[in-house]
């Protein structure tokens, strides 16, 4: 049995994820990856046991960094506006420094893929964001909401701003590029709608 080359098995990654962001998960082949990579099929077959192994491997591990980078420089104690501008920072650090993971976790949302892939992905992220707003609500700083509204209003509207910018132009066309200034003018008011 043949030894993994841990140069190529990060070839292999850095090339799957181009691949997955530019042909999408059926235009992507174990075939066309390996052409990629100039290695044969047979060498993946020795990292992967199949396209499926090295979609799901590559979404937890990409995923582990995403939520590693989410959390740095953040604690549990930190009042509600500190908590919150340093998710800002870090999520929008993490999108602008990663821009193939995170389209490819933008195409993991509406795949098959996204049930395996959340089964694992952030646990220690939510325990960690779990017990923020535990904090937060039991100082009074938020009501109590469901997940699904605390994050529409709190996230939507950073990861629309990464849209418009990655696509440069906002609703009907107008360019558009990100800057200090509207990022945190939008923070301020995401702050103020979920503050009590």
């Amino acid at each position: 049995m043949r030894v993994r080359d841990e140069e190529k098995v990060q070839l292999v990654k850095q090339k799957a994820l181009e691949s997955l962001v530019k042909d999408g998960f059926e235009g992507f082949s174990m075939n066309k990856l390996a052409k990629a990579c100039s290695i044969s099929v047979a060498t993946l077959y020795i990292y992967y046991k199949d396209k499926d192994d090295l979609i799901i491997s590559l979404a937890h591990e990409e995923g582990e960094k995403m939520a590693t980078a989410m959390i740095e420089n953040f604690t549990p104690s930190l009042s509600f506006e500190e908590g919150m501008r340093i998710q800002w920072l870090n999520r929008y650090a993490y999108v602008v420094g990663n821009p193939l993971a995170y389209q490819f976790f933008e195409q993991l949302r509406t795949s098959t893929y996204q049930v395996k892939f959340l089964e694992t992905f952030m646990k220690k992220f939510k325990v960690v964001i779990s017990e923020f707003m535990h904090n937060v609500v039991a100082r009074g700083e938020m009501n109590p909401m469901p997940l699904e509204v605390f994050w529409s209003v709190a996230y939507a509207p950073l990861y629309s701003l990464v849209r418009f910018d990655n696509e440069g132009q906002s609703v009907g066309g107008k360019p558009f590029k990100m800057t200090d200034e509207v990022l945190w003018q939008t923070f301020d008011l995401v702050i103020k709608a979920l503050k009590n």
